[in-house]
């Protein structure tokens, strides 16, 4: 075999694996996924144990309260794909409102706490702690395809321990000035059935600098009005 075709026979298993990283994997339950990125358990909720009932309660009673402070002071945003992201203010402070409650962004590992990424909350109801999605859906869009939940891995991941995992999410609707809630519903996510689809991306400085496989063939800069 000659130098040109060890070339295309390398090539060629390389398209094989590349064509093979993109096919999506579906169906994969999230405490399986979790459990593997985290080393932590997800845990079943059973409605015959009393503190998983009275973690359920104690969150229902938190969105209740969430929902008529939302309602109250309205929730102002341009885009609708934000105000998922504003509502989680008030479902902290409305756990943590109730007595023996407390809720706040969680902590990664290393103990630093961050806003961004799975989970929004981490609850401790009565001693036990769980974690909370905040999220928002509309009437018109609650039955369709739209992805709405997705994490990645990461080197500062905020699932710390064994817990229940739930998803709180209120259903929105548009006033002329902002907007306000209907309905909410609550959600255990155990056996979340999920799908992984592979990206490739790169960043600014690969994009625009013309040295990382972009070659730049014209700048020139605009007078400013």
């Amino acid at each position: 075999m000659d130098a040109e075709q060890k070339r295309r026979q390398y090539i060629d298993r390389l398209e094989g694996v590349v064509k093979q990283m993109l096919v999506p994997f579906k169906g994969v339950p999230f405490n399986l996924v979790i459990e593997a990125m985290t080393g932590h358990r997800v845990i079943e909720f059973n409605v015959g144990n009393a503190a998983h009932r009275r973690i359920m309660d104690t969150l229902i009673d938190a969105a209740k309260i969430a929902a008529l402070e939302m309602n109250k002071q309205g929730i102002a945003s341009k885009r609708v794909n934000e105000v998922g992201n504003k509502i989680e203010p008030f479902v902290r402070d409305a756990i943590s409102r109730i007595s023996g409650c407390q809720a706040a962004v969680p902590s990664t590992s290393t103990g630093k706490r961050k806003s961004a990424g799975y989970p929004d909350i981490e609850a401790n109801i009565h001693g036990d702690i769980c974690y909370v999605e905040c999220k928002t859906f509309h009437a018109d869009n609650v039955a369709t395809t739209q992805r709405s939940f997705y994490f990645s891995p990461s080197d500062e991941f905020k699932v710390t321990r064994d817990a229940l995992h739930f998803i709180l999410s209120f259903e929105m609707y548009p006033t002329k000035v902002d907007f306000r809630t209907s309905a909410f519903k609550l959600l255990t996510l155990e056996s979340l059935s999920l799908d992984v689809k592979h990206e490739f991306n790169s960043d600014n400085r690969r994009l625009y600098s013309g040295k990382d496989g972009t070659r730049l063939l014209h700048e020139q800069l605009i007078e400013k009005v």
